[in-house]
């Protein structure tokens, strides 16, 4: 590494040249972070208003689908056709699918206008941490990462809040519309102090490459998320879903190889820094997703604890990523991009391991501890693999880039809740006989080695975590 002058908050913070569009940014990605959190406290009084107990699941189930699917898409223009653009619609649409849901009838139509959210919120994240790439230089985001870092903490804990302030005291309707006014400064931020130059060229959209990805991307999404759940592994929904994924993405491969401008190019998953990358995100998805579903349900059934004790307890994790995050352009810039994301995938397998120390009679502390290491973990892994990878490639790909790990973390998620869900049943149908999706109340007798095998699961996922961190090459050519 070479040696550069400090750099101060001054240079880079939010009263700086480039703050606005800093703000901008973390204002975006702000509302999405805070929309992730935000319904599930409210489920109860929006299901007393407008009914549909059964469909509800699909509220979170169809904003993840069309925020997973859109991210590449938006991605690839915005190498095209400028971040700016990109930004602005994707803002755009996601406040009018705010707008839309809060003014919903009833459950069906609430369902699709947070369809509609989450084709918004397919840009807002991949594209602001592509203009953060763009205006601040490899050492400048050593500094920024602890403003981005700062949102999703922040989000974690006044997410949650505000749906149950906004159902308690006002309407479950205001959790949508407190997006408006904030949507609107970030574009009007977005529109006036983010300037970017454009050379104007002629572009060929890949129509075929897009659809088929889109299509392929949802069949396995969906045959992930609901399998399993909604229908068995074996019915005939699953083997349709994933035989089209199969059929869809098979064809989206060849189609890509001849493609003059691919939506996603292949080659982007035989680089050598991105392919690891992407390969973390993807394993860091299957990790989160075990700990966000279980640990919950561990520290109600299982322990005892009210569901918002046992939410502190997840808490941790939200409080260790940000904490890790932030500081892992310091280690970065002193040890590399690799050693950064070893350190990070070695406390992902400590924390791992901790989660084995766990019993029925364990308390809550104990409970929180193997979360704040875990996200201790993640922070140190995720941030400087996905700014190694941009670093690694020029403007002109570098949404692409960052688009593909985030992609990867969704369908990490998506396998997580397969592989450890199928776990949970197995072990809840050898006790019982017959597997239970109500698992808040099976006994804690059943319900604590069944979240056992999940706990085993994670040990495994985090010892492939350190193997993918160990193929980020140890030198990267950030010029």
């Amino acid at each position: 590494m070479t040696s550069t002058p400090p750099i101060s908050r001054a240079d880079v913070g939010l009263r700086s040249e480039r703050g606005p569009v800093l703000l901008a940014v973390m204002l975006s990605v702000g509302l999405v972070a805070i929309d992730a959190t935000v319904l599930a406290t409210a489920v109860p009084a929006v299901v007393e208003d407008l009914g549909g107990f059964t469909q509800f699941p699909w509220l979170f189930s169809v904003y993840l689908l069309t925020q997973a699917v859109t991210v590449p898409l938006y991605s690839k223009l915005a190498d095209q056709y400028g971040r700016k653009p990109m930004m602005l619609t994707g803002v755009g649409i996601f406040l009018l699918g705010s707008l839309l849901c809060g003014l919903a009838w009833n459950m069906a139509s609430l369902i699709a206008f947070r369809a509609v959210q989450g084709i918004g919120a397919g840009a807002v994240q991949p594209i602001g941490m592509t203009i953060v790439g763009d205006i601040y230089s490899v050492q400048e985001r050593a500094k920024v990462q602890g403003y981005l870092a700062s949102v999703w903490a922040l989000s974690s804990v006044v997410g949650p809040t505000l749906g149950g302030v906004f159902s308690d005291y006002l309407s479950w309707r205001w959790i949508f519309f407190v997006n408006l006014p904030l949507g609107a400064a970030a574009l009007w931020m977005f529109a006036r102090r983010f300037h970017e130059e454009i050379e104007p060229a002629r572009h060929r959209i890949d129509v075929a490459g897009s659809l088929l990805l889109t299509g392929g991307g949802i069949a396995l999404l969906l045959g992930l998320l609901e399998g399993g759940v909604r229908w068995s592994w074996s019915s005939p929904m699953s083997v349709g879903l994933f035989g089209s994924a199969a059929v869809m993405l098979v064809a989206f491969v060849l189609v890509e190889r001849r493609a003059s401008e691919p939506v996603l190019p292949l080659w982007v998953f035989r680089h050598r820094v991105i392919l690891p990358a992407t390969l973390t995100a993807l394993v860091v998805g299957v990790l989160l997703i075990g700990l966000t579903s279980y640990i919950p349900l561990y520290g109600q059934s299982v322990l005892g604890h009210s569901a918002l004790l046992a939410g502190f307890a997840l808490a941790a994790l939200t409080l260790g990523w940000p904490i890790s995050a932030a500081n892992a352009g310091r280690l970065y810039l002193t040890v590399g991009f690799r050693s950064t994301m070893v350190l990070g995938a070695v406390l992902g397998l400590v924390g791992s391991l901790l989660l084995l120390t766990l019993d029925a009679d364990s308390s809550l502390l104990h409970l929180a501890l193997p979360c704040f290491v875990m996200g201790l973990g993640f922070g140190f892994a995720v941030a400087p693999s996905v700014i190694a990878a941009q670093s690694a490639v020029g403007w002109e790909s570098r949404a692409v880039t960052t688009g593909v790990t985030m992609f990867a973390r969704t369908v990490g998620s998506a396998v997580g809740v397969a592989v450890f869900g199928a776990l949970v049943n197995a072990r809840v149908t050898a006790a019982t006989g017959h597997g239970s999706p109500d698992l808040e109340h099976l006994s804690p007798e059943i319900l604590e080695p069944a979240i056992r095998t999940v706990f085993v699961g994670s040990v495994a996922v985090a010892v492939v975590l350190v193997a993918v961190s160990l193929l980020m090459p140890r030198k990267i050519d950030t010029s």
